[in-house]
């Protein structure tokens, strides 16, 4: 059995169920211990002519072995039969909902977790708790209780059996399974160390087989496929050896509990016989008393393999709570309020923002506000800290109290999900799910009708390309949108985020990679169709922001002047440098066309 603050609560939950299976694993074992008794009676019967019955002798005939031996013994199968069923529908079925419902708390747990934590631990490492660890928490929870309940039973009840039958006997049969228990649990710490070591190299394998996959084209365009095999066997190599490693000494535990068992075979034979040869014992009471044995082997080996799973599950607790202990750092404060009928006006007072892993600021001392409805591009040079800004309206890093303000309002006094509401966004990197094109555009609207999804991708200039594909919107795109262009990619992701009309709409450089042609085609219809509405975009080129209301110049985490674009170019020589910068690079051909 496991036992963990994350796994407890289970068994209270599911008690009716345990308690049915324990119930009906008792009966079995209770069954099962009357075997031997009919095995008795029937070798006395066959050796003597006669059998007891009721405590009377009776002659052995032909119908006392079918009414007091074979009646019986069909009745005691039937039992065996049903119960075992009981107990394992009851036993198993439980696992497999404690699996499912832990599944549930960790993955509720995932998704309110913040972006910090996602930069430390790898999808592959996080899968793999999802899948191994959890699997293996549910065959601990199901065979454990199982095990343990059956050992203790069943052994407690062929125990009392034998050493009814001859205490001297019993006593020299138990030797063996004392010394059992204390290899057992020197075993078990060796098990549950190498069992974690097991988990992290299948984690490790699984991280670099899917950063692999995801990143395959990169790997062939630099012809690097036989430098990643080498390296994928490295790893492969070292989850062998560690699971070698691993099996060796459960299998070691396995031979020596097999050869316990045998040694109490040998002494029940060698000293049984002594018995009988003497008269203490019967033929028949010695084959009851191996009956008796034979079924409390099962009890020992599963103290065995109780000791191996348990090992094993509470190193995959230990990761899995590694994870549901993971704090949630960007979280509602007690008391919050939701945003309500969102105006879109955004403002900055005094902001300084660090990440939570970094080591210097990415923005000091930011001061502007946006107003509602205006058109706004934020530019600066690679690193200047334009994406955190982004971040922190979206509320995806925790804000420094008075320093953003949305609608006149706090945003740490504001529910973090109606911020997020009030956006829509189109991030960096253009993630789109393994689903239809129709799919991905009305990801943040559930009721979106399929001329609202088409009128949105007219919007983003992408419609034309999705009706050239053979399943038009129904096209299946590939993982992470593989099986679409770059421009293609950052065109979906702006339909996406224009489909759900919201007061603030914020592209993160998302037009960089199509042609100034396209660019002017999506700007055009940003103007004409989001009128009156909050615009926030962020590019390289000042191109794609010079006709924007107000442009925000970012240099070195700072904001380095706020005006229109005619503004900025006569009085701030920074600005001024990269728009000619820019403009030369255009007229030599370095631009895009």
């Amino acid at each position: 059995m496991i036992f963990g603050k994350y796994i407890n609560r289970y068994y209270l939950k599911n008690a009716p169920a345990l308690l049915l299976g324990v119930a009906a694993l008792i009966l079995v074992d209770y069954m099962q211990l009357i075997i031997p008794e009919l095995y008795r009676m029937l070798i006395n019967g066959i050796n003597s002519g006669q059998v007891l019955v009721g405590g009377a002798p009776v002659t052995f005939t032909a119908q006392v072995l079918m009414q007091n031996i074979c009646m019986p013994m069909i009745g005691i199968i039937v039992s065996m039969v049903i119960g075992r069923f009981l107990w394992r529908i009851c036993f198993f079925g439980a696992a497999i909902r404690v699996e499912t419902d832990l599944r549930n708390r960790m993955f509720d747990h995932s998704k309110d977790l913040s972006q910090s934590y996602y930069q430390v631990n790898k999808v592959g490492n996080l899968m793999s708790l999802y899948t191994n660890d959890l699997e293996t928490i549910q065959e601990c929870f199901g065979d454990g209780v199982l095990m343990f309940c059956d050992a203790l039973f069943l052994g407690l009840l062929a125990f009392i059996k034998m050493w009814q039958m001859d205490r001297s006997l019993t006593m020299m049969a138990m030797i063996p399974a004392f010394l059992m228990f204390l290899v057992g649990s020197m075993v078990s710490r060796v098990l549950t160390r190498r069992w974690e070591e097991r988990q992290q190299a299948f984690a490790d394998l699984s991280d670099f087989a899917q950063e692999n996959f995801s990143g395959i084209a990169v790997v062939k365009a630099f012809v690097k496929e036989t430098r990643e095999l080498l390296a994928f066997r490295k790893l492969n190599r070292e989850n062998e050896e560690i699971n070698v490693i691993y099996t060796r000494i459960a299998t070691l535990l396995n031979i020596l509990i097999t050869l316990f068992v045998e040694s109490v075979t040998c002494v029940i034979l060698g000293y049984g016989g002594y018995l009988v040869y003497t008269g203490r014992f019967n033929a028949g009471q010695l084959v009851e008393y191996i009956g008796y044995f034979s079924a409390i082997v099962w009890p020992i080996m599963a103290v065995s393999m109780l000791i191996e799973k348990t090992s094993r599950g509470k190193a995959s607790l230990n990761r899995i709570s590694e994870l549901l202990d993971a704090p949630v750092d960007v979280a509602d404060r007690p008391g919050v309020r939701d945003l309500t009928d969102p105006k879109g006006e955004i403002e900055f007072r005094h902001l300084t923002f660090r990440y939570p892993d970094g080591e210097y600021d990415v923005l000091r001392d930011i001061s502007f506000t946006i107003h509602s409805g205006e058109r706004v591009g934020i530019v600066g040079k690679t690193g200047a800290g334009k994406t955190a800004l982004v971040d922190l309206i979206l509320r995806i890093y925790n804000v420094p109290d008075g320093t953003l303000w949305m609608d006149g309002q706090d945003v740490n006094t504001l529910s973090i999900r109606s911020v997020r509401s009030a956006c829509a966004y189109v991030p960096q990197d253009n993630f789109l799910f393994s689903d239809t094109i129709s799919h991905n555009i009305a990801f943040g609207v559930d009721a979106a009708g399929q001329a609202e999804i088409e009128h949105a991708a007219r919007m983003a200039d992408v419609h034309d390309n999705v009706a050239a594909f053979k399943e038009g919107y129904n096209t299946i795109l590939g993982e992470r949108g593989v099986t679409v262009s770059g421009g293609q990619k950052q065109r979906i992701s702006i339909a996406r985020a224009l489909l759900l009309d919201a007061p603030v709409l914020i592209l993160d450089d998302s037009v960089s990679a199509v042609d100034t042609r396209t660019e002017k085609v999506i700007l055009e219809n940003l103007n004409r169709e989001r009128a009156g509405k909050t615009t926030i975009l962020i590019a390289h080129r000042i191109s794609t922001v010079e006709q924007m209301d107000k442009i925000v110049f970012i240099d070195d985490g700072r904001v380095v002047d706020v005006g229109s674009h005619a503004a900025l170019y006569q009085r701030c020589p920074d600005y001024r440098k990269m728009v000619d910068l820019q403009r030369l690079e255009d007229e030599l051909g370095g631009g895009n066309q």
